[in-house]
């Protein structure tokens, strides 16, 4: 399992790469919402002021998360560029086709 903030990380680090990497190619596309779905495990340290965490469930999730409670999570980003003076812009990304990828 994963910390749900590691999760949303790593979407920010690929789409920051596909957006360096882009080239200067004809075709471009605009980044829209990026809606993500995820099953959780919520966990609670130290009692009633404690941290909660939200654990990303792993399709192949072994028995001991499958005895806990589970969550379903749709998070929906609007990903925006903003520059160092403030100002935004959309994201175009662009990036080659991967191995396997329709």
């Amino acid at each position: 399992m994963i910390e749900l903030a590691d999760m949303v990380r790593e979407l920010r680090d690929q789409l920051n790469t596909a957006l360096t990497s882009a080239g200067p190619g004809p075709v471009r596309f605009e980044l829209g919402p990026v809606e993500i779905e995820a099953t959780v495990a919520i966990d609670r340290t130290g009692g009633a002021g404690g941290k909660v965490n939200f654990w990303v469930v792993e399709a192949n999730a072994d028995a001991s998360v499958s005895s806990s409670r589970t969550h379903r999570v749709t998070l929906t980003l609007q990903p925006t560029l903003v520059a160092p003076d403030g100002t935004r812009r959309h994201v175009l990304v662009s990036d080659d086709e991967a191995r396997g990828e329709r």
